[in-house]
């Protein structure tokens, strides 16, 4: 694997707005993770012989997928809309027939995983980013959702 085609998987994942892409080729493991603005790629050898490129590649820890934008609704000022980070396949639970990670009138803490978008046979988590409850559930389990598409709406919980 040589610049070019890592340039090439980088301008790829930009314009598909992807937060993760793996490859596999004979000895070599590419994986490349975004988050936020930052993307780290992280060549893996499974022979004692590293590629050319390893050592020229920055090396950023690695970090789990990109998280939620939360925005404020327009339709009610005091709930915060969960925005898909990804395209992908919106799925509520962690398997099929199982309960849902959140339900609306479900209480969620910080960090709680509140759905899975799957995309390109990865499954991506989505975190609740703050401690509310759950009022609106815009998407279906199964159903095909775009990036900045609306997830969840969450009133925050005060501190009184």
């Amino acid at each position: 694997m040589d610049f070019d085609e890592i340039t090439r998987i980088l301008e790829m994942m930009r314009e598909h707005e992807l937060s993760e892409f793996e490859l596999e080729r004979d000895t070599f493991k590419l994986r490349i993770r975004k988050h936020a603005a930052h993307v780290a790629a992280v060549p893996q050898v499974h022979l004692p012989v590293a590629p050319p490129m390893a050592s020229s590649m920055p090396a950023a820890p690695a970090v789990g997928a990109a998280g939620p934008a939360l925005t404020p609704a327009d339709e009610d000022m005091e709930l915060v809309i969960v925005k898909s980070p990804i395209v992908g396949t919106f799925y509520r639970a962690p398997e099929p027939g199982a309960r849902a990670f959140a339900e609306e009138g479900d209480r969620v803490r910080k960090g709680q995983v509140l759905c899975i978008i799957e995309a390109m046979k990865l499954m991506n988590e989505i975190n609740a980013e703050l401690d509310g409850e759950v009022v609106r559930v815009y998407v279906e389990s199964g159903q095909a959702v775009q990036y900045g598409e609306r997830l969840f709406a969450i009133r925050p919980e005060t501190s009184d």
